[in-house]
């Protein structure tokens, strides 16, 4: 049979959207979703450029920093992004397609922005370096160097790994929700009428619903870290241990068994919590990639070829 790069990607694409429309997932399902999702792993290296085009980290690079210094939540932004697009059915850029249906406007994908980014940063290496760097690899580039721009881990994608996520990585990648933002009516009934009770969640810290009431009368949006919102730092976790968690799905890895240790572990040790950031970062990037004669490289990240 011939291979159809054009079926493949709106298959996925159409089952993207379908698990995307889901509105609320049970806490056990987002471990499920983090700890036993298949990987498969293709032949990844670092420096896979160097020679096809060599400037390219570097224009990705210039580029991001730019948009870092026009607006700091350019890192949550791309996080964002880079997290959509890889967890569900790999990481293949699908997330940029502009068409009727598509999995941009799925779901909560309709909170993800920075698009216009990645145009710019396309357009330079398209002129570089014509139908060489892929739409996926510009996303993972673009989400490394902004955490590094906002005090994170700094580090290169090196060769395909063979294992897979844990829970140590699970939570790492949550960890992201230091530089993020909650939209109020994700967590509106947490600060209001939780569970129908007419009071807020009591497991809330009360200075906490205070000030999330007098945000969100004010903003559509909250910061996920109350403490360090645009530093990309262990903070969030140790705000989980002082019951300051902002979404009810952060809050619960601070009593959950599975992950309460190792919430405890990255509040303790911020330079542990970036590096395990690192390993899960680059586990994340690998997830079901396409990689030699499968898929293409798109000519504009918002069409395919």
């Amino acid at each position: 049979m011939s291979y159809n790069p054009f079926h493949k990607k709106q298959k996925k694409s159409t089952s993207k959207k379908n698990f995307l429309s889901t509105k609320m997932m049970k806490f056990s399902s987002l471990l499920v979703l983090f700890f036993i999702f298949p990987i498969a792993l293709a032949q990844l290296r670092v420096g896979f450029y160097s020679r096809s085009c060599p400037q390219a980290e570097t224009i990705v690079r210039n580029l991001v920093r730019q948009r870092f210094g026009v607006d700091p939540t350019v890192t949550a932004a791309l996080l964002r992004m880079h997290f959509h697009d890889c967890f569900v059915r790999g990481c293949d850029a699908s997330l940029l397609i502009d068409s009727t249906n598509s999995e941009k406007t799925a779901g909560p994908n309709g909170s993800v922005r920075e698009f216009d980014l990645i145009d710019r940063i396309k357009a330079q290496l398209e002129a570089a370096c014509p139908s060489t760097v892929s739409c996926a690899d510009i996303i993972t580039l673009a989400t490394r160097d902004s955490v590094a721009l906002a005090g994170g881990p700094s580090y290169s994608i090196p060769t395909g790994r063979r294992d897979g996520m844990n829970v140590f990585d699970a939570v790492a990648l949550l960890g992201a929700h230091t530089v993020g933002q909650g939209n109020c009516g994700l967590f509106n009934d947490r600060i209001t009428n939780f569970q129908g009770t007419g009071r807020p969640d009591p497991s809330m810290d009360p200075a906490l619903v205070s000030s999330l009431r007098n945000t969100c009368r004010n903003s559509a949006s909250a910061a996920l870290d109350q403490s360090t919102p645009l530093r990309f730092d262990n903070q969030f976790f140790k705000q989980l241990r002082k019951r300051r968690g902002v979404m009810q799905v952060d809050q619960r890895l601070a009593t959950d068994r599975q992950t309460r240790g190792v919430v405890a572990r990255y509040a303790n040790n911020n330079a542990f919590f970036k590096r395990q950031f690192v390993r899960a970062m680059i586990k994340m990037g690998a997830v079901d990639v396409l990689t030699g004669r499968a898929g293409e490289i798109r000519i504009n990240c918002r069409r395919f070829n």
